[in-house]
C-alpha cells in the first residue's frame, strides 16, 4: 500500500512543479510474475475486472493444408499461441505443440506425414526450426544461438532450405536439412547481406533466394545447387520483390512488386530475361499476399483496400470466370489454396470479432466456417465501429484515420481522446480486430483515432517515402495536425487527449510528447525509439543495414547531426506530462537501453515516468498473463492522466 500511495502521489504531481523539480523522484518498486513495475499507479479491483472481459477473446489463422484434408492453424487455448488440428469445418481443435514459448508459423511437409514450425525463447527472435511427425515430438534442425527463418521446401519434401543469421553479423548462411534428420545439415552459399530462401524448383535443382536490402528494395537471385552459383534474375530500378515463387517448370516467377507502379502489384517474372508482366494490371491498391495451387491452376489473392481486404480467386491456366468469395469486411492476415486447388482457406478478422478462418469451395462456389473463436464476455453490439476520415496536414497532405467512437456516447457530447500510432513505420493501422481498441473505448469511454500517418504502408509508394532520413519529422508534424483536426471537432475533447504508440509508433509517442506536450494529457511508449544513433548501434546486427536504409546512416556526419536534433532524449526538456514506457528485456530490434534512458532523462527532470519491465518477452508482449498485465497498467495509467477514474 505504501508503494501504491507514492506512486499515486507521484502522478498527481503538476507539470510545473515536474519541470522545477531539483532531484529525481524515488522509484518505488514491486513485481508480479516477470514483470518489474516501477511507479505504476494502483489498479483499482473494478478496473482489472472490466479490463479482464477484454482479454478473453481468442483468434484463429490458417498455416496450411495437411495431407488428409484437414486444416493446420495457429490457435490460443493456454497462455501462448500453438499449432492445432481441425478435421473439418466446425469440428474441435486439436492441440499438437505444447511448447512454453509460443510458435511463429507452420507449414505441412510435401509428400509426408511431418510438419515445419520456428520459435524463440522470451521473444528474443532467435528462432529454431524445428520438425515434427505423428508421434509429437519435436525435432530441432538448426543450430543453437542462431537465428533460422525464411523456409522453403522441395517439393518431394526431402529437403528444407532455410536462412542462418549469427550474432555480429548482418550476413547470412543458406542451410539445408533433410527435414527428419539434423545431422544432415550442410551449408549450400554464404550470402552477403539478409539473403533468404524463397522457393524450390519443381526439380529440386535450383533455389530461388530474396535479397532484403531495405525494406522498399528487393532483389532476387537463383542458385544452381550443384555448382553453388548464384545469378541475379531482375536488375534496374530499386524496388520490392517479394513472396517470389516459380511457376511454368521455372521459366518464370510470380511476385509482388511495385517497380514501375506506385502500388504494389502482382507480376510474372520471366526468369531469363527479367521482364514483369501485372497479373492484374489497372489496380489502384496494394496486393499484399497470394498463393497459386500446386498444380498451378488456381491463383487466390488479396487487395488491400484502403485497410479493408479483398480476396480475389482466378483460374491462372484457363482465365476462366470463377466463382467470388464474399468475406465478411475485415482484414485477411493469410490464405492457402490446397495443393490441388479445390480448397482455399482464409483467416479473416474485423472489429467486430477475432480471427477465423473460412474455406472456400473453389468450384462449387460456397463457403464454409472451419472455426469459430470465443469473444469472450462482450457485448457485440456495444463494440465500436470504425470511421475512416482523413485530415489535412501542415504541407496539404491528405491523412487517413479510423475513428473509434463509443457507442454509448450521447450525440454532441465531448469525449476525450486517444490517438494510437502504429509501428513499422511501414505498417499500417487496419480496421481488424483489436480486444485492446475496444476496452479503450469501452472502459476509459475515449474516442480513439488511429492514424496512418506519412510513410505507412497500403497507400502507394510515394506516401510510404515521405518520412525517409531527413524527413522523419514530418510524420511527427502530421500528429500535430491531428492535433489541430481534433480541437475542430464538436464532439471531441480537446483538453483530454493523450497518445500511444509501439516499436517505432513508440518514438512517434515519445517525438508527439516532446512537440505538443502543451497539447496533450499523457502518452504511453511501449519498447519506442529513444535515441536514433544509440538505436542503430546497438539493434541487432543481422537487420541493421536494413534500417539505416530507411531511418538514414547514423555513421554519416549528415544524418547524425539530424538524429541529435530529432531524437525524443535530445528533446527530453519538451516533456512535461507524466509518461508510462514499457519494455521486454529481451528485445532484439529497439533493445532496453533506449526505454532506460529515457526512464532517467525524465526522473532527471522530475517529470512522472511509470516503468513496466517485462523480463520474459522481447519486441512486444506473446504471452497472455503479459499481455493482461499491460493492458491493466495502460488503463490505469489513461484513467489518470484522462480524468476518467470515475467512467
Amino acid at each position: 500500500m505504501r508503494h501504491l500511495l507514492a506512486a499515486t502521489a507521484l502522478l498527481a504531481l503538476s507539470p510545473a512543479l515536474a519541470a522545477q523539480a531539483q532531484e529525481p523522484a524515488k522509484v518505488e518498486v514491486r513485481t508480479i510474475g516477470a514483470a518489474t513495475l516501477e511507479n505504476v499507479p494502483p489498479i483499482a479491483p473494478e478496473l482489472a475486472t472490466a479490463v479482464a472481459r477484454y482479454q478473453q477473446s481468442r483468434s484463429a489463422s490458417v498455416a496450411d493444408w495437411l495431407p488428409d484434408g484437414s486444416l493446420l492453424i495457429a490457435t490460443r487455448f493456454g497462455t501462448t499461441v500453438q499449432l492445432h488440428r481441425v478435421k473439418a469445418p466446425g469440428m474441435a481443435r486439436t492441440q499438437i505443440t505444447f511448447a512454453a514459448e509460443p510458435i511463429a508459423g507452420g507449414r505441412a511437409i510435401p509428400q509426408s506425414d511431418r510438419i515445419v514450425f520456428s520459435r524463440d525463447t522470451g521473444g528474443d527472435e532467435w528462432f529454431q526450426i524445428y520438425t515434427m511427425g505423428p508421434d509429437g515430438n519435436p525435432v530441432q534442425l538448426t543450430e543453437p544461438g542462431t537465428r533460422n527463418d525464411g523456409v522453403a521446401l522441395a517439393k518431394d519434401g526431402r529437403r528444407l532450405f532455410w536462412s542462418q543469421a549469427i550474432k555480429g553479423s548482418g550476413d547470412r548462411n543458406i542451410l539445408a536439412a533433410d527435414p527428419a534428420d539434423p545431422a544432415s545439415r550442410t551449408l549450400v552459399y554464404k550470402a552477403t547481406g539478409a539473403m533468404t530462401p524463397s522457393d524450390v524448383s519443381d526439380d529440386g535443382k535450383t533455389l530461388l533466394m530474396t535479397l532484403g536490402v531495405s525494406n522498399r528494395e528487393d532483389r532476387l537471385f537463383t542458385l544452381d545447387l550443384a555448382s553453388g552459383v548464384a545469378t541475379e534474375i531482375v536488375k534496374g530500378t530499386p524496388a520490392n520483390l517479394s513472396g517470389a515463387k516459380f511457376i511454368r517448370g521455372g521459366r518464370t516467377l510470380l511476385a509482388i512488386s511495385n517497380r514501375g507502379s506506385d502500388v504494389q502489384r502482382l507480376v510474372e517474372i520471366d526468369v531469363a530475361t527479367g521482364k514483369m508482366t501485372p497479373i492484374a494490371p489497372g489496380l489502384n491498391w496494394d496486393v499484399e499476399d497470394f498463393d497459386l495451387s500446386d498444380n498451378g491452376r488456381v491463383l487466390a489473392y488479396v487487395i488491400n483496400e484502403d485497410g479493408y481486404s479483398k480476396v480475389v480467386v482466378r483460374d491462372f491456366v484457363t482465365r476462366r470466370a470463377l466463382p467470388q468469395p464474399d468475406f465478411i469486411k475485415g482484414v485477411v492476415s493469410g490464405l492457402r489454396l490446397s495443393p490441388d486447388g479445390r480448397k482455399l482457406a482464409v483467416s479473416i478478422a474485423s472489429a467486430a470479432g477475432p480471427g477465423d478462418v473460412y474455406g472456400w469451395d473453389v468450384d462449387g462456389g460456397t463457403l464454409s466456417r472451419w472455426t469459430e473463436s470465443e469473444i469472450g464476455p462482450i457485448d457485440r453490439a456495444s463494440l465500436p465501429e470504425p470511421k475512416l476520415v482523413r485530415f489535412t496536414s501542415f504541407d496539404k497532405l491528405s491523412v487517413p484515420a479510423f475513428v473509434y467512437r463509443p457507442k454509448n456516447a450521447a450525440p454532441g457530447a465531448k469525449t476525450p481522446v486517444l490517438i494510437s500510432i502504429h509501428g513499422g513505420p511501414e505498417g499500417q493501422a487496419r480496421p481488424g480486430w483489436s480486444p485492446t481498441i475496444a476496452s479503450f473505448v469501452d472502459t476509459l469511454g475515449a474516442t480513439v483515432i488511429v492514424p496512418n500517418v506519412r510513410g505507412s504502408d497500403g497507400y502507394g509508394t510515394k506516401y510510404l517515402n515521405l518520412d525517409n532520413a531527413e524527413k522523419r519529422e514530418d510524420s511527427v508534424k502530421d500528429i500535430g495536425a491531428l492535433l489541430d483536426w481534433i480541437a475542430t471537432q464538436p464532439d471531441l475533447d480537446a483538453s483530454r487527449i493523450a497518445v500511444i504508440g509501439g516499436s517505432y509508433g513508440g518514438y512517434m509517442s515519445l517525438a508527439t510528447m516532446t512537440k505538443y506536450s502543451d497539447k496533450l494529457a499523457g502518452g504511453v511508449d511501449l519498447f519506442g525509439i529513444g535515441d536514433w544513433v544509440t538505436f542503430l548501434e546497438n539493434t541487432e546486427a543481422y537487420r541493421r543495414d536494413n534500417r539505416r536504409a530507411e531511418y538514414g546512416d547514423e555513421r554519416t556526419p549528415k544524418m547524425k547531426a539530424v538524429f541529435a536534433r530529432i531524437s525524443p532524449r535530445a528533446n527530453v526538456a519538451g516533456i512535461t506530462k507524466p509518461m508510462l514506457i514499457e519494455q521486454g528485456v529481451n528485445d532484439p530490434r529497439v533493445p532496453m537501453r533506449e526505454s532506460k534512458q529515457m526512464v532517467d532523462a525524465l526522473r532527471a527532470r522530475g517529470v512522472p515516468v511509470s516503468y513496466l519491465l517485462f523480463a520474459d518477452e522481447g519486441h512486444g508482449w506473446r504471452k497472455k498473463p503479459n499481455q493482461d498485465l499491460s493492458l491493466r497498467v495502460e488503463m490505469a495509467f489513461l484513467r489518470g492522466v484522462l480524468g476518467t477514474a470515475g467512467k
